[in-house]
């Protein structure tokens, strides 16, 4: 194994703001089956489908099976989808209002390696009756259309939306550009209201907590884990979602949708410390995290302690680092690889 900054250069991190995957060379690898599932039920929740005195409406993914995945290789984004999704609708009776019509819509094929156009859509009813086969046929000649517009809202937001931070800009894009970096808050304004009141809010009865203590090592160094933690872009790509930092002293962050936010007490490439909590914890009741970053001769050793932690949340609590911190930053970023 050659020495630390000995190996090839094309391999070597160069000394730059983001300090990882340098002109993107670098495989990353972003899993979006949870997100593809949420978006796909969001798309088709309450989808309406109407014509010839018919109005159908889907009123529940009953399957959505499969996987999706996004790469970044040299720059550019490989996609990799594959779903078997069913969906039921359910139509009013033209006799008898309140009686429903209802069947499935099958999508057994949407992948990348098939055009929109080519995604087969088969619907089915529930029970066969002469008005249910009508409406059968009205989905058949224009439901398979609007179907296939929801689907492309799929695949488009999958390559457009999910990527963002995929892509990281090259070094002398950064060198240009890193006094335009915004960190999502406005320096005149605090937190969203959610967190607001929160922030103000005094706990109403004692909440008995512990300590959390975990160790990783990651191949990088120190600068480099330092910059995913504070650097926007960076903490986009391995939370997978948008992010709001502001990396100084007291200054603000929110990750994973709000669910975590806090703010920084002490800032440097060494130890970061935050008032940290997790959304569902009591209101107003913060815990306080310490990493201490220590860079070895060979990898970079982060020491996170803890404190403050309510015990009911202290199992989940460690799950959660492990699965959205540390095990998705190696990944994303190629730290986990030891030779």
């Amino acid at each position: 194994m050659a020495k630390w900054g000995e190996g090839d250069p094309r391999w070597i991190v160069e000394e730059r703001p983001d300090a990882t995957n340098v002109n993107n060379w670098h495989w990353t690898e972003k899993n979006a089956c949870a997100w593809s599932q949420e978006k796909i039920k969001d798309l088709f929740k309450d989808a309406i489908i109407e014509g010839d005195g018919f109005k159908c409406k889907i009123f529940e993914v009953e399957k959505c099976e499969g996987e999706a995945v996004a790469n970044n290789r040299k720059g550019k984004l490989i996609f990799f989808y594959e779903w078997n999704i069913v969906l039921k609708w359910k139509c009013p009776s033209e006799k008898d209002p309140k009686k429903k019509i209802e069947g499935k819509i099958n999508i057994p094929n949407l992948s990348e390696e098939n055009e929109i156009s080519e995604v087969e859509i088969e619907f089915t009813l529930k029970d066969s009756t002469d008005e249910g086969e009508r409406i059968k046929q009205l989905l058949h000649t224009k439901g398979k259309e609007s179907i296939r517009e929801k689907l492309k809202q799929y695949v488009s937001s999958l390559k457009e939306e999910f990527t963002k931070g995929m892509i990281l800009p090259k070094k002398e894009e950064m060198k240009d550009n890193i006094t335009n970096i915004t960190s999502g808050f406005n320096s005149k304004m605090q937190m969203n209201a959610t967190i607001n009141s929160n922030n103000n809010q005094s706990v109403d009865c004692k909440v008995v907590t512990t300590t959390v203590k975990q160790q990783q090592k990651f191949m990088c160094r120190a600068q480099e884990f330092y910059n995913v933690m504070t650097i926007s872009e960076m903490a986009v790509a391995f939370t997978k979602g948008p992010v709001k930092l502001e990396a100084k002293k007291d200054g603000k962050f929110e990750f994973f949708g709000g669910n975590i936010y806090g703010e920084f007490v002490e800032l440097s490439p060494t130890k970061i410390v935050q008032k940290w909590r997790c959304r569902s914890w009591p209101a107003g009741h913060f815990s306080n995290v310490v990493m201490d970053i220590s860079e070895k001769s060979d990898h970079t050793e982060v020491n996170l302690t803890q404190t403050g932690v309510p015990v009911s949340e202290e199992d989940s609590t460690k799950k959660n680092w492990e699965r959205y911190y540390w095990e998705s930053i190696k990944r994303t970023f190629g730290f986990g690889i030891f030779m």
